[in-house]
């Protein structure tokens, strides 16, 4: 049986225009989510968060008119598996939507899980320059496990990681099947509930038809009865509980 938890490793504040496209001013406070996946056959996490390069002190939280990372001790995602007693050098396996900062930069406080992660979004990375892709976050020392396209994870369709590109050239989500009911991991491929109502992507995605592409594979999903997690909706996540089981 699969275990499902949900943990907040750090927040983001940004206008909605970079969430979605049109150019809407107004600053929102987002979440950003880390998952544990648990399994009979080992324990995983769908992204890690931020990492500690982006400590803030609590009393230097963001005004509300900034924009930028929030992160202290108690986001980072090994403290957050402490608190439900696990032990972060258990994880076996990291799955990486992508090597954004805030999907990956928790990857160094899991020492010794492999990285699961789709080709085209490991090759990106490496090759890239300037602030989009920081080794600092990504290449961290982990063994690496290269996919492409659909991967199940424990052989058994409890868990498939598959590909949703156009945020990133190698952007992917997970599938998570359960007796409750199906859930999709979806990350930033589907920022916002908006994302998928009003089928809008940012102007930053690395693909916009890609992107779209992608948004309409989920709506499919969500008519099929799966249920969304959305990459930084804050609303949405007022309704998710924080470290117990979801599923």
């Amino acid at each position: 049986m699969v275990q499902l938890y949900a943990f907040t490793c750090g927040w983001f504040q940004s206008s909605v225009g970079f969430f979605l496209d049109g150019g809407e001013k107004n600053i929102i406070r987002s979440p950003i989510p880390a998952y544990l996946i648990e399994h009979p056959q080992g324990l995983a996490l769908f992204d890690t968060g931020l990492g500690r390069r982006f400590f803030r002190h609590p009393q230097e939280r963001l005004p509300p008119d900034a924009t930028g990372f929030e992160f202290d001790e108690s986001a980072d995602i090994a403290a957050r598996l402490r608190a439900i007693d696990i032990d972060p050098g258990k994880v076996q396996w990291i799955i990486n939507s992508h090597f954004h900062a805030d999907h990956c930069g928790g990857n160094a406080s899991i020492p010794n899980a492999t990285v699961i992660v789709q080709r085209p979004e490991r090759q990106a990375a490496r090759v890239a320059e300037g602030p989009i892709y920081d080794k600092r976050d990504f290449d961290v020392g982990h063994p690496v496990k290269e996919i492409e396209g659909e991967y199940d994870l424990y052989g058994d369709g409890s868990v498939s990681i598959f590909p949703t590109y156009g945020h990133t050239p190698g952007h992917q989500s997970a599938r998570v099947k359960s007796p409750k009911g199906d859930v999709v991991l979806a990350a930033d491929c589907c920022y916002l509930r908006r994302s998928l109502d009003e089928l809008r992507v940012p102007p930053q995605n690395f693909d916009r038809e890609q992107s779209l592409a992608t948004l309409r594979l989920l709506r499919s999903m969500q008519a099929s009865g799966h249920r969304i997690f959305f990459g930084h909706d804050g609303e949405f996540w007022k309704s998710i509980p924080q470290g117990i089981a979801l599923l």
